[in-house]
């Protein structure tokens, strides 16, 4: 299995995202950040809350998801 069987190609994917791992629910190529719309790689992503069920493409973006950085 190579990588775009794993995360599949193109479209936006649905992600449950859990503590330090992520399930896929509809495969995809990416997801956005919550924060900035960016599309994020699903072999990119690194930042993540499990509460909000967010993505966010930085450790910025993240502090400022989560209300901790303006």
């Amino acid at each position: 299995m190579n990588i775009q069987d794993q995360f599949g190609e193109g479209g936006e994917a649905i992600v449950d995202y859990k503590d330090g791992e992520f399930t896929i629910l509809k495969p995809g190529g990416f997801v956005r950040c919550a924060v900035t719309g960016v599309k994020i790689p699903l072999r990119a992503l690194r930042y993540w809350s499990v509460d909000r069920q967010e993505a966010y493409v930085d450790a910025g973006a993240a502090l400022k998801g989560m209300g901790l950085k303006e």
